[in-house]
């Protein structure tokens, strides 16, 4: 079982043809609206790939909770254990460019006072996963962290939006998955000089034994993981929108971790998942399936030789 804490929220999706500068207005032709949140998406993108999937996070009372929840009720995500609580559903706005750049704003919202009370009502197990993100707050991911390390399960933290987790989050973690951004701003906080994801992964692995993912975008990954080194370099694809991209890797690697898959396998499950989440638009809406993330990291593998 995966269990993913974390935000939900409204995306509200206008593209531009380039993106705004400080105090700058652009226009857009016109906006839609697509449920999202990193948890959410999360949870969707390791449910659409196969894994059994729980979400503890909150909404409001308002009408934006059911089409926050919509796709994720559709695909047979538990939602038990999400609260509705007196706060507004959180709410994203979200710029895209014709080369598939954005620009986001997120109002917290609900997810502002999300508690992981509900994980002690769950059986967790050694063979489950914590999904963590940073749009919640952060001590009640340290809290959701230790109940799972007390099952003897594992925690994965997406570092996103870019922000160094305290010392004793970090200290709970098996597992980090971070951009190239991300990267740079977890090693400034920890004083480091290295300024190269591949670096600060190694050292991350090494140091601190945290198994390392640094996502490269159009590069591809580079994983430092029991002293190992990976490195796969993306498909060709597309790019529309890159909405989810990180959420789809995430919540894919996760559920091939869920399956018994090894690293490499798994690796390029969620470089599957996040091309593909690149070739269209809407966070939640782009967030690819099982058998077509299968498609494309077999086609992968044939590349690469395995």
């Amino acid at each position: 079982m995966i269990v993913v804490f974390g935000s939900i929220n409204i995306d509200l999706v206008t593209p531009v043809e380039r993106l705004p500068g400080p105090g700058e207005t652009v226009l857009g032709p016109g906006y839609a609206l697509h449920p999202g949140g990193k948890g959410a998406n999360q949870a969707l993108a390791a449910r659409r790939a196969g894994a059994d999937v729980v979400l503890v996070g909150a909404t409001g009372r308002d009408r934006f909770s059911d089409a926050a929840l919509a796709l994720l009720t559709a695909e047979g995500v538990d939602l038990d254990h999400v609260a509705q609580v007196d706060e507004p559903t959180g709410a994203a706005f979200i710029a895209t460019d014709r080369e598939g750049a954005n620009q986001i704003i997120v109002a917290a919202g609900a997810n502002a006072v999300v508690r992981p009370d509900a994980l002690r009502q769950l059986e967790l197990a050694a063979e489950d996963i914590l999904l963590l993100q940073r749009e919640v707050p952060e001590e009640a991911c340290l809290e959701a962290a230790l109940a799972m390390k007390r099952a003897g399960g594992r925690v994965i933290l997406n570092l996103a939006p870019a922000e160094a987790p305290s010392a004793a989050l970090l200290d709970q973690l098996d597992m980090l998955i971070v951009n190239e951004h991300e990267a740079v701003v977890l090693a400034q906080a920890l004083g480091w000089p290295e300024r190269d994801p591949d670096a600060i992964a190694r050292r991350l692995d090494g140091e601190r034994r945290i198994a390392t993912i640094a996502t490269l975008g159009a590069a591809g990954v580079v994983a430092w993981i029991g002293g190992t080194r990976h490195r796969l370099a993306a498909p060709e694809v597309a790019v529309i929108d890159t909405v989810a991209a990180g959420d789809s890797f995430t919540g894919a690697f996760a559920a091939a971790l869920a399956a018994g898959k090894g690293v490499p396998d798994a690796l390029r499950d969620g470089l599957a998942a996040g091309s593909l989440a690149c070739t269209r638009r809407g966070a939640q809406p782009s967030i690819p399936h099982a058998a077509e993330i299968a498609a494309l990291a077999a086609r992968l593998a044939d590349e690469s030789g395995r």
